[in-house]
Order: structure tokens, then C-alpha cells, then sequence
């Protein structure tokens, strides 16, 4: 312990490492002041209107959104997507590669040029993806105070069929809510660059979530009748829902492989033991982000109908938004289904492309009993997915947690809904397992330059 304050204290104490810390606050402090800036056009008063239809109607989909954004959305901020956009597209790419055979033949011929490549691609895609969603936000919220009779009324005027200023003031608020994806994506590259390294796009989500954490505190606060029985839930609920993540998070299974000697002089050296690690949880929380992106977009895309004069298709795409509230049993059947195959599916691709039966042919090294080259790859693959299976179910559990909470708390008569669960979690489950992956990432880098300027005690309490 003493170790470990004597570490902080030698944060402060570096110039650079204490200039990194301070442009890493600066520029998060910058991105969350603008996520209060909202879209041009909003209608004010409609806006206070449905920020009070939303919190009264807890765990719609609004709110599931809101809760993903940091708060933006309620704000109906010009960063309401955040960088989810992105990731999704990083994502989408990085599927495509072991798909199509011209784009796996370009990363392996030159990884450098390759990965450049698929940064400049990603780029191009997450700008359609945001356009996408910024439409079907737009299209929520407007039928949302259409159809509520306390309103009645658009909270910004829409459409791109109208009179000529109602389309420029659409052109507008797309434009200013794309702007605000890339907006915040350079944020994180700012923050990759100049503040705490590689960890920009992160620790952006990372604030966003930590945000709300305070007003679901408020929350429990202002609930009377059951606030003590509600405030010691949450704090064993966080401490058991940590633990389960840190825990699978830094599972590993070790696969024996003897390397072979080398030599010295005209003297060979004894085979080496060693072993190659395998992570339970390979694919992190890619399978979280990338399942509650698809199931965004039926709703999303649902959205786009329910003005329509046919009475058939409006009804439809009724019944899409209600199957896909994240109030809907459906829904998290399907979101715990979804995370559990993107887990295997996400872990191949990642599998795949180490290649380690290759590389340690390579090196002369073998697996003990397994022959090598494909052989070995073949029987690592089998030895990844037997042990991602626990961990793909671990994940799925994680990202129906709110639903499980939100039964718990109908039982014992506390309230119900995804809204209080959120709430009594002080952030999702998929929250807390971000918070906590990018807390363990942040430190690791500091930790890193910590050493790297010479002070050898470590600032993690391992």
C-alpha cells in the first residue's frame, strides 16, 4: 500500500506523465460539456416535456439509448450517438476481413499498409452508420411526443419532402449530429495521441457512463419508502457484478509448449517449457456493443414507418418498436442469444487471424502430443472454443443482468422495470463491464510510463 501511494504521489511529480493526465481531463471535461450543445432546431419546451415523458416511462428504448449515450440523448445533443457509429463500422470491418479473400490477402501481404487501409475505411463507414442513426433517433423522439396526447407536437421539425426550409433545417440537424460522431472521435484520437495512450475512444465511453452514475444514485435517494433496502442491493450488486468481471476477465487457460534448445558455443541448451495463454473472454466487450447496435435498428428502421398512411405497415412497425423495447422479454432473449454467438463468432476471427499454429511453427516450438502447423491451430481453436463457452455465457448474463434485477425487484415488491434495475446498478451491467475493462487498461498504461521514467513499484494493487 505504501508502494502504491508513493506511485500516485510520483504522478505529479513527472512532468510528462502528469501533462498527460491533465490533457486527458481537459479534453474529457471539453466532450462532456458538449454533450449538452443540442441539435439546431429543437423545440425548447417540447424537449422539457419529454425528458419528463421519458424518465416517467422507465426502461423504454429512449431510455436504454440514453443510458448507452451518457445522457446525451435526452439532451438531444449533437452527440447523442457518441462513437458508437464508429465502433460499429470498426466492427463491421474488422468481420469483413477473414470474409472476403482479397481483403485477408491485403492485411497478411502488409499489415502496416493494411491496418492503415482499414482505419481509412472505418472512417468512411461509421459516416452512413451515424447518418442511419441519427435519422431513426430523430424519427423516435418525434413520434414519441407526436403520440404522447400531453404533447403532441415534433420536437424538431423533419423531413425531407416539405417546404424548402423545413428540408434545410433537416439537412442541418443531420449534418450537426454526423458532425458530432466524428467530433467526438476526434476527441478520442486527441486523447490517444496527446493524453493517456491508445486508450482515447475508451475512456470516451468510459465518461459517458460515469456520468449517469450520480443521477441514478439521486435516484435510489429520492425512493423513501425503500431507499436503504434499494442503497444495499446496489452496493452488493456492484461488488458481486465487479468481482464476476475481473474474475473471467483475467481468466486464462495455459497450453504447455516446449520450445526447442539453442546453441551455445558447441554445446546445445535443454528444450524450454513454457506455455501459450488463452483468455476465457478473448472478444471482451466487442459482443455486447456490436449486439445492442443490431438490435437498435429494427426499432430504429420501425421508426421510419410509423407514419405511414397504410394502416397494415403502421401497425408492424408498432409491433417491431414494442417487440424491441428493452421493457420486451424478446428483447433480451434476443440480446442474450446474440451476445452469446457474436462471443464464438467475434473469438474465431480474432483466433484466426493470430495464427498461432504458423507462428510457432515457425520458431520450431510444438504443443507436446500435437503435430504442428495445422494440426496445432486445429487443436488450439478446440482448446478456445471449449473454454469460450463459459465466458460467452458469463457475457450473456452480464447483458441481460437489468432484466434479471428488474424480476428481482418486482418480487420483493420494490418497482419494477429495466429503468429501476438500471438504476439499482448505478450503470448497466454492459456499463460496469466497460468501466471496469477500461479502469484495468488505464492503469496498465500508467503503470507502463510509470516504469518507462525509471520508478520501478507498480501503481496496481494486483
Amino acid at each position: 500500500m505504501k508502494n502504491t501511494w508513493s506511485a500516485w504521489r510520483y504522478l505529479w511529480k513527472s512532468d510528462d506523465i502528469r501533462r498527460m493526465l491533465l490533457v486527458t481531463f481537459g479534453l474529457l471535461a471539453v466532450y462532456r460539456l458538449a454533450a449538452n450543445v443540442p441539435v439546431p432546431g429543437i423545440d425548447v419546451a417540447v424537449l422539457a416535456q419529454l425528458k419528463q415523458l421519458i424518465s416517467a416511462q422507465g426502461g423504454n428504448f429512449v431510455q436504454f439509448l440514453n443510458l448507452l449515450s451518457g445522457g446525451a440523448i435526452s439532451n438531444f445533443s449533437i452527440l447523442s450517438m457518441g462513437v458508437y457509429p464508429y465502433i460499429t463500422a470498426q466492427i463491421i470491418i474488422q468481420l469483413l476481413i477473414p470474409i472476403i479473400p482479397s481483403l485477408q490477402k491485403r492485411m497478411q501481404d502488409n499489415p502496416t499498409e493494411g491496418r492503415k487501409w482499414m482505419e481509412r475505411w472505418t472512417y468512411y463507414l461509421a459516416v452512413p452508420m451515424a447518418a442511419l442513426s441519427a435519422i431513426g433517433q430523430i424519427n423516435i423522439f418525434n413520434n414519441l411526443t407526436l403520440s404522447s396526447s400531453g404533447i403532441g407536437k415534433a420536437v424538431l421539425d423533419f423531413s425531407f419532402t416539405g417546404e424548402p426550409s423545413s428540408i434545410i433545417a433537416s439537412v442541418t440537424a443531420l449534418v450537426s449530429m454526423i458532425a458530432g460522431t466524428m467530433f467526438a472521435i476526434w476527441m478520442g484520437e486527441l486523447i490517444s495521441e496527446y493524453g493517456i495512450r491508445g486508450q482515447g475512444l475508451s475512456l470516451i465511453i468510459f465518461a459517458g457512463i460515469v456520468s449517469q452514475m450520480p443521477a441514478n444514485l439521486l435516484q435510489i435517494a429520492a425512493d423513501e419508502q425503500n431507499r436503504w433496502i434499494l442503497l444495499t442491493m446496489m452496493i452488493v450488486l456492484l461488488i458481486v457484478t465487479i468481482f464476476a468481471i475481473v474474475y473471467v476477465q483475467q481468466g486464462r487457460r495455459f497450453v504447455p509448449v516446449m520450445y526447442p534448445g539453442r546453441r551455445v558455443g558447441n554445446r546445445m541448451s535443454m528444450p524450454v517449457k513454457a506455455s501459450l495463454p488463452l483468455m476465457v473472454n478473448m472478444a471482451g466487450m466487442i459482443p455486447l456493443i456490436f449486439a445492442s447496435a443490431i438490435l437498435q435498428f429494427p426499432a430504429i428502421l420501425a421508426s421510419w414507418f410509423l407514419t405511414s398512411t397504410n394502416e397494415g405497415i403502421k401497425q408492424f412497425a408498432v409491433g417491431v418498436q414494442n417487440a424491441f423495447n428493452s421493457n420486451s422479454p424478446t428483447y433480451w432473449i434476443l440480446y442474450f442469444l446474440m451476445v452469446v454467438v457474436f462471443s464464438f463468432f467475434y473469438t474465431d476471427v480474432l483466433f484466426t487471424q493470430q495464427n498461432y499454429g504458423d507462428n510457432l511453427k515457425r520458431v520450431g516450438a510444438q504443443i507436446p502430443g500435437v503435430e504442428r502447423g495445422n494440426k496445432t491451430q486445429t487443436y488450439l481453436s478446440r482448446v478456445q472454443r471449449r473454454i469460450t463457452l463459459p465466458g460467452a455465457l458469463f457475457l450473456g448474463i452480464v447483458a441481460i443482468l437489468p432484466y434479471l434485477v428488474s424480476l428481482l425487484l418486482q418480487a420483493f415488491n420494490l418497482g419494477g422495470g429495466v429503468g429501476s434495475s438500471s438504476s439499482l446498478l448505478l450503470a448497466s451491467s454492459s456499463g460496469l463491464l466497460i468501466v471496469v475493462g477500461v479502469v484495468r487498461d488505464t492503469f496498465s498504461v500508467i503503470d507502463a510510463e510509470l516504469k518507462l521514467h525509471g520508478y520501478q513499484d507498480s501503481i496496481l494493487v494486483r
